[in-house]
């Protein structure tokens, strides 16, 4: 157990928290001081990460925090942007419409079945007029 506890990273999982929390942090207060539903807010995460990932610069915020990079919603874009060029460095432009999904299949699957999950077991409660 020792040997276990020695070879954590500890400094790796202070970076994660950090950036993950900054990233929270941004998002917060885009809801607070600007009239962007968090929807938009949602969006404007993904297609920043997309960006960025298209463009070789996310990577190395992934390489700095690990999953404090990959975990919110701008590393779905990121993993997006990945997935796109690797398909169509293999399969040209058809690359193009497949590679995003193909590369995020396990998130979104994943996504869809815990959501399904939660709405059984949760109890929803109507909004009053």
């Amino acid at each position: 157990m020792g040997e276990f506890l020695s070879s954590i990273d500890y400094w790796m999982f202070l970076k994660a928290f950090v950036i993950g929390g900054l990233l929270c942090v941004i998002a917060q207060v885009l809801i607070d001081k600007t009239k962007l539903t968090p929807a938009r807010i949602l969006v404007l995460y993904v297609t920043v990460g997309t960006i960025l990932g298209g463009l070789g610069i996310y990577k190395y915020l992934v390489d700095f925090a690990g999953c404090g990079a990959t975990v919110p919603l701008t590393g779905f874009g990121n993993n997006l942007a990945k997935g796109v060029t690797e398909e169509v460095a293999k399969n040209g432009f058809l690359g193009a419409f497949i590679g995003g999904i193909k590369a995020s299949a396990g998130g979104i699957t994943a996504a869809i079945f815990f959501g399904y999950i939660a709405s059984l077991i949760s109890k929803p409660k109507m909004k009053k007029q």
